[in-house]
């Protein structure tokens, strides 16, 4: 057997956008690419936003999207860690990723050691400076309450809400300011490091890859997306760099 050595980060799947033939698509497209990194993966790490909508309820879970659940569950029991963090678009899990998956699920920021280098890991919503009113709704979001009166409401009024309100922010983000997007997670990083060395911080959220030297030995990464770039990082030994799929 082949030695898995390889760490792989991804993030911002949205499947299920923008519509079904495209997300489909984009989802064959996605598992042809994880089919390929199990030969020598030993660690993934799916930084948010797998779906573009995403809510367990009691009984049921949003249908469709067999292929890359499956495909997830596969290299998990090959032996592939996989960790998942929830982005903005999929906050909303409860224990069947765990179960039915294998994936370990992270809430809120991490710090993980891995090949002798310490790796900041977040999806990056909600971090750094301003955007106080998607602050705010992430608390409402995130809040027991709010969950519990949206999970009794029927799955199909739900899911059709939650869609639209998902439709809704794409829109307004199109028109979202490109210059300086990346500013409010590198100052976020930087005030980190005037406590804590840490050699790469990987966010996704921006949809943008890129690569930025924070110091001499501190890197900020984007992952970008796997809607328009098809990117993600490989870590192979103590180097990481972005690639295309």
């Amino acid at each position: 057997m082949k030695i898995r050595t390889k760490i792989y980060f991804a993030s911002d799947f949205h499947l299920g956008s923008p519509n079904y033939d495209e997300s489909l698509k984009r989802e064959k497209r996605i598992c042809n690419w994880l089919t390929q990194i199990s030969q020598d993966a030993k660690e993934l790490y799916l930084v948010g936003d797998l779906f573009d909508f995403w809510f367990e309820y009691d009984k049921v879970i949003p249908k469709g999207f067999e292929r890359i659940k499956g495909k997830l569950a596969e290299l998990s029991d090959l032996g592939i860690k996989i960790i998942f963090f929830n982005g903005n678009h999929d906050l909303w899990t409860f224990g069947y990723f765990e179960k039915e998956l294998g994936v370990k699920v992270y809430k809120k920021p991490q710090v993980f050691k891995i090949n002798n280098k310490l790796i900041y890991v977040a999806h990056g919503d909600g971090l750094g400076r301003g955007n106080f009113s998607y602050k705010m709704i992430k608390k409402i979001y995130l809040n027991t309450l709010c969950q519990f009166l949206f999970a009794i409401t029927p799955s199909y009024i739900g899911i059709s809400i939650a869609k639209y309100l998902s439709n809704s922010s794409r829109k307004k983000n199109l028109n979202y300011p490109k210059k300086n997007i990346h500013a409010p997670l590198i100052e976020y990083s930087k005030k980190i490091l005037k406590n804590k060395k840490i050699d790469y911080f990987i966010f996704g959220h921006l949809h943008d890859p890129k690569i930025i030297e924070l110091n001499q030995y501190s890197k900020y990464v984007n992952l970008g997306d796997c809607v328009k770039h098809f990117s993600y990082a490989e870590l192979d030994g103590e180097s990481l760099i972005l690639k295309n799929f």
